[in-house]
């Protein structure tokens, strides 16, 4: 009897603790319906790819803002990336395409408004872990948030952060503007596509990364380049600041007027001119033609006329009622912890404006600004520490790379990361107590400075950072 009784005991404290430990992937409930992760190579992490995050934009929803996400019935495994933005590959000849090692198997599709999750606390909806979402350069012409070099999701969850990375609308699908389609939006607007997308996937994290184990109060956005540029329109974009804790802008200068954001009224009027010049003079005929189409249309028409038609952000007075430098001399920008940074062989000396930045935010506000330049002049050949090399760093990435990566940049890559992950914890890439990086003010107009050698990091601040141009690439 007495062995009876604690077989029964046992079963019910094996049963308790079964219910006190949860299920290590779990079923979660999200906008749309119910999801289901895969398990990953590093124990503990589950990955979430493909969720949708916005209904797909084709059809009547070509050069629409995004749409909610269309609900779906029973568990929706996540296992898989979603397409990427119609785009042109690259070549794989090209200097880039060599780096990211171009490949044709990815799907490109209109059908491309998904995100991906790497959480270590699935379905704890009590841990409220800190979240980075990651938003892809491309001159917001080209790429996808899974690109074999950003990679990282494992690495950033094992850290104690989650990350979430991005695909959005591009070139001609994500800042097509016209006169008609202004007409038609509730808002008055046309353009901006691929930044609202952005936007409807920040706001979806807000409102379902709980069920991840993330916090929708501390929201970290990092981007490089494009992604960058992004970082700077979601933080003076009206319906988007309000969501965002930190901010980290990669290779996207600062505070500049370098590149004047052309207006809404000249970019639908060059819009409307090129599809008068092809006789598509309705919507429904605009939204018939393919991607191809699109882009031939663009070439010829620019042979005939001389004229070119580009696709990017966009003043509309709606979504951006201003470019980053008039909102952030305006203090209109999020009162938040900033990172700014570049490349020693970058696309331009970003150095002052970056210091110019951070000078206004000493003026404005109390929160810090961490500014750095990557100086590791790659192994492998000449081409320096050029723009976007930083990646395979802050993703630890090096496994999808051709480039004989030594010790030193494995220690360079770790310690990038626990700055990163730090920065996103806690508004500090030292962590929660001082340490060598210190924030740039006037008074200490300093950056950090990110090198290796053979085998270790070599981090030092820095009031003079070398500049040393882009190196030849192609």
């Amino acid at each position: 009897m007495k062995n009876i009784i604690s077989i029964l005991l046992l079963c019910m404290a094996l049963t308790l603790t079964a219910c006190r430990t949860p299920h290590p992937n779990p079923v979660l409930n999200i906008d749309g319906g119910k999801i289901i992760g895969v398990e990953t190579p590093t124990q503990g992490i589950i990955a979430y790819k493909g969720i949708p995050f916005a209904a797909p934009p084709v059809g009547d929803l070509r050069w629409r803002q995004p749409q909610p996400v269309i609900p779906w019935q029973g568990v929706k495994v996540a296992d898989k990336y979603g397409a990427a933005a119609m785009q042109v590959t690259w070549n794989p000849d090209s200097f880039y395409g060599r780096e990211w090692r171009a490949s044709g198997s990815v799907p490109f599709s209109e059908d491309c408004l998904y995100l991906n999750v790497w959480t270590p606390t699935a379905g704890r909806i009590d841990k409220k872990l800190p979240v980075a979402m990651w938003i892809h350069g491309g001159g917001y012409r080209e790429g996808f948030g899974f690109e074999p070099e950003m990679d990282g999701g494992e690495d950033w969850a094992s850290r104690g952060v989650i990350l979430v990375t991005v695909t959005y609308r591009l070139g001609v699908m994500g800042f097509f503007s016209h006169p008609l389609l202004s007409a038609e939006s509730p808002d008055g607007v046309s353009g901006n596509y691929g930044l609202m997308d952005q936007a409807a996937a920040l706001k979806w994290i807000r409102e379902n990364i709980m069920q991840f184990g993330g916090d929708p109060e501390n929201i970290t956005i990092f981007g490089q380049s494009a992604g960058a540029g992004s970082v700077q329109a979601l933080c003076a974009s009206p319906k988007s600041k309000q969501f965002i804790s930190k901010a980290i802008s990669m290779s996207g200068g600062g505070l500049s007027e370098m590149r004047p954001m052309s207006v809404l009224e000249t970019a639908q009027t060059a819009n409307k001119a090129m599809m008068d010049h092809f006789q598509k003079t309705t919507l429904q005929a605009m939204r018939a033609l393919s991607f191809d189409e699109l882009l031939k249309m663009s070439s010829d028409y620019t042979a005939a006329t001389g004229s070119r038609v580009n696709w990017g952000p966009v003043k509309d007075n709606f979504f951006l009622t201003g470019s980053f430098s008039e909102t952030a001399r305006a203090n209109a920008i999020p009162n938040i912890p900033y990172m700014f940074g570049y490349t020693a062989n970058d696309m331009n000396d970003m150095a002052k404006p970056i210091r110019d930045f951070a000078a206004l935010r000493a003026e404005q506000s109390d929160k810090p600004v961490y500014t750095y330049l990557f100086t590791r002049q790659l192994p492998g050949d000449n081409s320096g520490a050029f723009h976007s090399s930083d990646l395979w760093y802050i993703f630890h990435s090096f496994r999808h790379s051709w480039r004989p990566f030594t010790a030193g940049d494995n220690a360079l890559s770790l310690q990038m990361m626990d700055y990163w992950t730090n920065f996103a914890k806690y508004g500090n890439p030292n962590g929660d107590a001082p340490g060598l990086w210190t924030p740039c003010t006037p008074q200490t107009p300093e950056f950090m400075i990110l090198d290796a050698n053979e085998t270790s990091a070599l981090c030092t601040m820095s009031a003079s950072p070398q500049f040393k141009g882009p190196a030849s690439l192609r």
